[in-house]
């Protein structure tokens, strides 16, 4: 995800006194952020993380900032990073393909175990329908997917980079409506897909590391939408 006015908020947010920032909305920010690094192919920077547990010592951290009840399970591995990288690409990435019928060369194919696109998990409306609205969502914020990457809009990782992008402009100022923007984008989007991702990875046999991380990040997004929730019934969510 691109954008000139997104990285001028993010470096502003990282120049401007602690003191004038909602210390609880910048946690948040960072926590999404942190998961969208998550549940990207693992690099080796990840999975030093994940297995010295600075990972999680630093959900920790930032959870501690927030108003948030959501605990933090044991978000670390003790697989080398090969094994890491495999077990992502087997749950994540690769499908299964296998002949139904030799004889004619007939071949029946699905996707991964888990996919990270929402429209998986929603039978409710089309594909165009939910990228459609997603591409409009990141168009108002002057947000746009990186054309290197060639992915959809309803990718997990980017649903969570918009979601901290979000909170960390909420930071930076509370009164101007990022906080009730991702209050909706959580209902009606990452909501949806963070659930999805969490039950297929529970129907899953030895999943590692991402079970934890799916169920945590299931509770995160609960969480931040429940108390965004009860704010605007407050009074205090724009």
């Amino acid at each position: 995800m691109t954008s000139t006015d997104a990285t001028t908020t993010t470096d502003a947010a990282d120049r401007i006194d602690p003191a004038d920032l909602d210390a609880d909305a910048a946690a948040r920010g960072e926590l999404y952020r942190l998961l969208a690094r998550a549940f990207e192919h693992p690099d080796e920077p990840l999975h030093r993380d994940l297995r010295d547990g600075t990972f999680e010592v630093t959900c920790r951290r930032l959870l501690d900032r927030t108003a948030l009840d959501v605990d933090v399970p044991e978000l670390t591995t003790d697989e080398e990073y090969e094994a890491l990288a495999a077990r992502y690409n087997d749950l994540f990435a690769v499908g299964f393909a296998e002949y139904e019928d030799r004889t004619d060369g007939s071949l029946a194919t699905s996707g991964p175990p888990v996919p990270l696109y929402e429209v998986e998990y929603r039978s409710d409306v089309s594909w165009g329908d939910v990228n459609v609205d997603l591409a409009r969502a990141y168009d108002y914020y002057g947000l746009s997917v990186d054309e290197d990457a060639r992915d959809n809009h309803d990718n997990l990782r980017l649903e969570l980079a918009f979601a901290g992008y979000l909170a960390r402009r909420a930071a930076l100022d509370p009164d101007e409506g990022a906080a009730g923007a991702r209050l909706d984008f959580l209902d009606r989007h990452l909501g949806v897909l963070a659930e999805g991702v969490a039950d297929a990875l529970d129907a899953e046999y030895d999943t590692g590391v991402y079970g934890t991380l799916g169920r945590f990040l299931d509770a995160l997004v609960a969480a931040d939408a429940a108390d965004l929730g009860e704010r605007r019934e407050r009074g205090e969510v724009p």
